[in-house]
């Protein structure tokens, strides 16, 4: 079994708080987060943007090994997740995660690229946790 973790540290409350965050890695490390990044936009990140990462690398990375799984040897693939934040009630909740792939896969047909993508999709594990809509856009080039 394999486990990672990421840590949030709060001071302060409500709108006034200000957050870090950090991931075992050390990739983030007391990154800043808080309502002002999440709702308008300074710099630091937020939880969706942080889902809308792993979103995009889990999806990409299973895509990668179901083609190479089919065989295929050579190829790019680079996918943008973004996630959406609605009002729900007196608080939020994450509807949708959108995912924009562009691929070049040497030799495939694009009846078999979008079965193999759909099934990515629904079978990464980032996209198993999520409990919202998911879509997949996708464009393979020539």
């Amino acid at each position: 079994m394999t486990t990672r973790s990421g840590s949030a540290k709060y001071e302060g409350l409500g709108k006034d708080g200000k957050g870090h965050v950090s991931t075992q890695s050390g990739v983030l490390s007391n990154n800043p987060y808080g309502f002002n990044t999440r709702f308008e936009n300074e710099p630091g990140t937020n939880p969706e943007e942080l889902i809308a990462a792993a979103h995009a690398s889990c999806f990409t990375m299973a895509l990668s090994f179901a083609l190479a799984g089919k065989g295929y040897e050579a190829g790019t693939l680079e996918t943008s997740a973004t996630v959406t934040l609605d009002k729900d009630g007196d608080g939020f909740k994450i509807t949708k995660s959108a995912l924009t792939l562009n691929a070049k896969v040497d030799g495939i047909s694009k009846e078999e690229f979008e079965a193999i993508a759909a099934d990515a999709k629904a079978n990464c594990p980032v996209s198993k946790v999520l409990n919202a809509e998911i879509t997949l856009e996708h464009n393979l080039a020539a």
